[in-house]
């Protein structure tokens, strides 16, 4: 007889969004002429922009052809895209990396997910509270969170609760951890840390033998020059660091998927024993034996947006969903809404008017304004109280939104 894994058993139903969408659609069906409008899914909405279009068709001509089909790719990545990566988001920053430090993946969402398996179950994790969950979950499913308590927090899990009161900059943990997990700019808050502020996170690192899994997913979007892109600007980071990237928000690739994780040499775990493994060579060996490498279309797709007109046309899309966000942030808090975050990232955190829960106000919103929001709860036990609004509507739809919000207010 085959036995479950049961941690499974201890997961939520269903996915956040799941649970969002099936709201959505059950309202939906019960008002089928009522026109609604998403402003809760990241997704992106602007289209692939034309240097990656024409990466596309190339790529794709290419594999119409018997010298230039390409079958099963390197598992960490072609070589082509790699050095593109090294070149353009390091080395222009005064980071040096080798070519085999980098591992190309079909989105970041994978790879934050599946690191936690190289580590094993009883270390300690602690994470900032709002958080993506895929952190949380992904360790649920291995054993190490524990059991999620009637307050909404995991036994095993130390919360470092991201607050109005103190800046949404979580402080460093009382105790000594294993595993911390940063994102920033930060989803769900949009707001970021400053150069100064991760340099403390990685001195604790250092300190205390700790290892930061640090998702940069939103760095195209930082707008402020004391916010580092990545967390190697910070001495010492990749000696405790791994960091990932997307280029879903990037570039528009939620569809396309293609994105890379950093794994320094310099990172080293402990055997019971005592001994230092580094973990470069390790997520090689797994990669190798779960993965079979990103297509050679999206590669060939994230390679364009490096030359000198897919930056150009990139940096156009990032500023076109980052006026929508600080539209949306003026506009809310012209109507007497508490709004956080928008300037790093195209997120936006909103407290709940009059203490109402972030469920509630959900509904409020997509009944009254006819408007999707995500409740903060959602998130972690911290994010109880907020909903996060996203910037990636059309410019069209997003005012749309507003209106409708501010008439409903």
């Amino acid at each position: 007889m085959a036995l479950l894994n049961d941690h499974f058993l201890k997961l939520p139903n269903n996915y956040l969004f799941a649970d969002i969408a099936k709201k959505v659609n059950a309202f939906k069906a019960q008002h089928p002429k009522v026109d609604v409008i998403s402003l809760g899914i990241g997704d992106v909405t602007q289209p692939l922009c034309p240097a990656v279009i024409e990466a596309l068709h190339r790529a794709t001509d290419e594999m119409a052809t018997a010298q230039g089909f390409h079958g099963y790719g390197p598992e960490q990545g072609y070589d082509f895209l790699r050095d593109a990566i090294l070149k353009n988001d390091f080395l222009a920053r005064g980071i040096r990396l080798d070519r085999d430090e980098i591992f190309v993946n079909d989105g970041a969402k994978s790879d934050t997910g599946n690191f936690q398996e190289l580590i094993r179950w009883d270390n300690s994790i602690a994470v900032t509270d709002p958080i993506y969950p895929v952190y949380i979950d992904s360790n649920v499913m291995i054993g190490r969170a524990g059991v999620k308590g009637d307050d909404g927090r995991w036994s095993n899990v130390i919360y470092l609760p991201c607050t109005a009161e103190n800046g949404f900059v979580p402080e460093l943990p009382s105790q000594r951890v294993d595993v911390i997990y940063l994102c920033y700019p930060n989803n769900p808050t949009g707001t970021a840390l400053t150069r100064e502020q991760l340099r403390q996170w990685v001195n604790y690192a250092i300190r205390n033998d700790a290892l930061i899994f640090y998702d940069a997913a939103y760095e195209a979007y930082i707008q402020h020059d004391d916010v580092p892109h990545s967390i190697y600007e910070i001495k010492g980071a990749r000696r405790v660091a791994v960091e990932f990237h997307s280029y879903s928000k990037t570039a528009g690739f939620t569809g396309v998927r293609c994105g890379y994780t950093i794994v320094p040499k310099e990172v080293t775990v402990a055997t019971l024993t005592g001994d230092r493994v580094p973990l470069n060579p390790l997520w090689n060996r797994r990669q190798c034996t779960k993965f079979n490498g990103t297509s050679y279309l999206s590669q060939r797709a994230a390679e364009a947006i490096y030359t000198s007109e897919g930056r150009q046309q990139v940096a156009a899309t990032i500023d076109y969903y980052m006026r929508n966000a600080r539209h949306m942030k003026q506009t809310l808090r012209s109507i007497g809404l508490k709004v956080y975050g928008g300037d790093d990232a195209p997120y936006l955190w909103v407290q709940t008017p009059a203490d109402m829960s972030s469920w509630r106000f959900f509904e409020q919103m997509l009944y009254n304004a006819h408007v999707v929001c995500t409740p903060g709860v959602g998130f972690g036990p911290s994010g109880e109280g907020y909903i996060r609004l996203t910037a990636f509507g059309t410019r069209e739809r997003t005012e749309e939104a507003l209106d409708r919000i501010t008439s409903f207010y």
